[in-house]
């Protein structure tokens, strides 16, 4: 297990994130997962065990279960606090109440008291806005989370699934107005759906900010639970077919991981996994589990090593149709590289 830096900061995160949406189950959350106690405790240690030190949750996950069951899990199992690197979000409705979601002062300092409660404990290592309020001006959602940072209940602040535009707009209020920066994006990436490389990408490494990768697997089409002949799984697309995706080019990407796959006696989804650890930009890959044997799996995706051509046949079968201003970009920036 490798340990990256968290975008411009001294912190240290391992490669691999434990994704806890599997955790507990409520409402919507059923469709993604609903592990008792009992076997989250067992997940928890066996991704320490495995090298990972960042755990990431949010307060919506199964309403608040999720965070519950990390918790208990990191108190019954002994785990040292300050070992374990936690990440929590706050955005979406927790409650019927008009002040029940979004970004604003009363809401995420509300919102904060309630995750550390739930994870019982006194601070949350990295504290990330789930996407956009429109209702609420970025001064005061940063406002507000610097003044959890200065209270010491936060140790770093992130986001997650905003435009380059608007995390621009974020970190100039920052800089101007002396608060705390996000130093983190927690975002969609896979082979399977590279859209972020569009803008999202070139802004991240310009900023020196860290690149959270969720559903790296494309909510399990990149599993080896489907295939061209058979599309329907046993997988979680089965019941929640999220996100959306060009599928037949991710089945024509599927044939090319798998015959790379079988000559590196690896699955499918080590393949996938592997690619976005060898991409530059990417701090650490989330990864979650209803199984030990899922997670055994992906924790052995550190250990694939793509070589240039593996990765060039990859890239070239995944890669983005060029879109305006990027090819023009590249034209005309072609003599000044």
């Amino acid at each position: 297990m490798n340990y990256n830096l968290l975008g411009n900061t001294g912190l240290k995160v391992s490669e691999l994130c434990l994704g806890t949406m599997t955790f507990g189950g409520r409402g919507i959350w059923t469709a993604i997962g609903t592990l008792p106690q009992e076997e989250v405790n067992t997940l928890v240690q066996q991704a320490v065990d495995g090298g990972i030190n960042f755990i990431d949750t949010a307060n919506v996950y199964s309403e608040g279960l999720s965070e519950e069951m990390t918790g208990k899990a990191l108190t019954t199992l002994g785990l040292r606090r300050h070992e374990v690197v936690i990440a929590t979000k706050v955005r979406g409705m927790m409650g019927e109440g008009p002040n029940s979601s979004g970004l604003s002062r009363q809401h995420i300092l509300h919102q904060a008291h309630e995750s550390l409660r739930r994870l019982n404990t006194d601070y949350i290592d990295l504290y990330q806005i789930h996407g956009f309020d429109a209702l609420t001006p970025m001064e005061e959602t940063l406002e507000a989370l610097t003044t959890l940072v200065q209270s010491g209940k936060v140790r770093y602040i992130g986001c997650s699934n905003l435009a380059a535009w608007q995390i621009m707009k974020a970190i100039g209020i920052s800089t101007l107005n002396h608060l705390s920066r996000f130093v983190s994006l927690q975002a969609y990436y896979t082979i399977a759906g590279r859209d972020l490389e569009r803008d999202l990408v070139p802004m991240l490494l310009d900023q020196k900010l860290g690149l959270l990768v969720w559903s790296p697997l494309a909510g399990g089409l990149l599993s080896g639970k489907y295939s061209r002949d058979n599309k329907s799984g046993e997988g979680r697309r089965k019941n929640f077919d999220f996100p959306p995706i060009d599928k037949d080019k991710a089945f024509d990407i599927i044939d090319v991981m798998q015959e790379i796959a079988d000559n590196k006696n690896a699955s499918t989804a080590q393949v996938a996994l592997a690619w976005l650890l060898h991409q530059p930009v990417v701090t650490s890959v989330i990864v979650g589990a209803n199984k030990e044997k899922q997670l055994a799996d992906n924790l052995k995706a550190t250990e694939v090593k793509l070589d240039k051509q593996e990765l060039k046949r990859l890239d070239d079968i995944s890669k983005l149709t060029p879109e305006y201003p990027g090819w023009m970009l590249e034209r005309q920036g072609a003599d000044r590289k």
